[in-house]
């Protein structure tokens, strides 16, 4: 027998956004400076997912209890007071120099340039 077609109910799953597992798997890889078993490779996909979900949901969190519709760098950054990764002894300022590559430092830290600009503009 032959199901219609319209019948209203959608079979496709829905898809959600993830980080690309050859991404995580560079990231892992570079830490960890060994090779990594292809079942243990699966349970950091799984852990990977799961940071990433409630570290976004604790960044709208903390958007929506300031009142905002946008995720701000302040935001991010109780967040990682709040995760012991920001302290008074080391800043977000510190972290951004330290890891991060030069064109993405340029894009989060102020810098003076000649003319008397800031870059970024705020």
């Amino acid at each position: 027998k032959r199901v219609p077609k319209g019948s209203g109910v959608s079979r496709r799953k829905k898809c959600e956004p993830e980080v690309a597992s050859s991404l995580i798997k560079n990231i892992f890889s570079h830490y960890v400076k060994m090779p990594v078993a292809r079942d243990a490779f699966k349970i950091v996909e799984k852990c990977s997912e799961k940071y990433f979900k409630q570290l976004s949901n604790d960044l709208e969190a903390y958007s929506n209890h300031a009142g905002r519709k946008t995720v701000e760098m302040a935001d991010l950054e109780v967040l990682m007071r709040r995760q012991g990764l920001v302290t008074d002894k080391m800043p977000l300022h510190v972290l951004i120099e330290r890891y991060l590559p030069l064109e993405y430092r340029k894009l989060l830290i102020p810098v003076a340039v000649s003319g008397n600009k800031v870059i970024p503009c705020k």
